[in-house]
């Protein structure tokens, strides 16, 4: 910590729903788009495969990637703005 007074609970608070907001879309998309709306998807090609099986394979773990690198830049967003950043 730098010295700096902070709010730890609305810090908190910041944090639980950016991480309840990247559950949420990992779990749409793992969950929901790759086993239970693959049946709506299968008629959308991609990649010589249905957008459902697509989603299964590849695309939720490149979206799981993508919250990975997302969280990180987002906590330090917020870690700079209550002054609890490293720098």
């Amino acid at each position: 910590m730098s010295g700096h007074s902070y709010d730890a609970e609305k810090y908190w608070k910041a944090n639980l729903r950016l991480i309840l907001g990247s559950l949420i879309v990992w779990a749409l998309v793992s969950y929901g788009f790759g086993i239970v709306l693959r049946p709506m998807l299968s008629g959308i090609p991609i990649g010589g495969t249905d957008l459902g099986f697509w989603f299964a394979q590849q695309g939720s773990i490149l979206t799981f990637i993508g919250l990975i690198f997302h969280y990180a830049w987002r906590m330090n967003r917020l870690d700079k703005q209550f002054g609890v950043d490293e720098e």
